[in-house]
């Protein structure tokens, strides 16, 4: 039995995904620039994303670091006003703190993550979160859940990963970590073959936890 989760973030516990991609769209409206939504999933896959376009288009960087501004501005805008809550989240943290101590691992920004959750319970069922100031190297580098590992004392062996993306997923694999994807519209073309485990939602963590050797 695993003793400790490793979750992602966006698109596992919050459903922020589709918000962050519509304020890239915009940004890049802003300069005349058309975001197509299948070429930046692809971009997002292989840790780049809206700005790739941007550059493809023309667009130089000085202009680009400016609407790097507004895309976060439109970003906080949809956290504060959309609702991207995911049905059954907090019931099945509360179940799964029966089992296991959880922790969050995001590449979300400290400002983004907080402001999502000043209204929501998330956050008491976490023994730590780690934003995207707390490691050097991003995901799929796996930085991020080795210093997760690290935090916890936990070995490879007793923790499972919980993830959307194949970035995350190659960022649990190469620390060494069984890895489960959970299904999420925004990211379901993505190579998933190394997971462990493929889940429709959140729930099906509980029956995993209790029977996963």
């Amino acid at each position: 039995m695993k003793k400790y989760i490793l979750f992602d973030h966006d698109g596992v516990l919050v459903d922020t995904e589709f918000w962050y991609y519509r304020a890239g769209q915009r940004a890049l409206a802003d300069v005349g620039v058309s975001l197509d939504k299948e070429q930046y999933l692809r971009d997002m896959s292989q840790g780049s994303g809206t700005w790739t376009q941007a550059r493809a288009a023309g667009i130089d960087e000085q202009t680009i670091s400016g609407q790097r501004e507004v895309r976060d501005a439109y970003y906080r805008e949809y956290l504060r006003t959309e609702a991207i809550e995911i049905e059954g989240v907090v019931d099945t943290l509360a179940e799964l703190s029966k089992y296991v101590r959880m922790a969050i691992v995001t590449t979300a920004k400290r400002a983004d993550f907080e402001l999502i959750h000043e209204k929501r319970q998330i956050r008491k069922f976490m023994d730590f979160v780690l934003v995207r100031e707390d490691y050097e190297l991003a995901k799929p580098h796996p930085e991020p859940y080795l210093t997760g590992l690290k935090r916890f004392g936990a070995t490879r062996e007793e923790t499972l990963v919980v993830e959307d993306s194949s970035r995350g997923l190659g960022s649990a694999v190469a620390a060494g970590i069984d890895c489960v994807v959970v299904d999420n519209d925004f990211t379901r073309a993505q190579d998933f073959s190394q997971a462990r485990y493929r889940i429709n939602s959140l729930s099906e963590l509980r029956d995993i936890i209790l029977t996963i050797t």
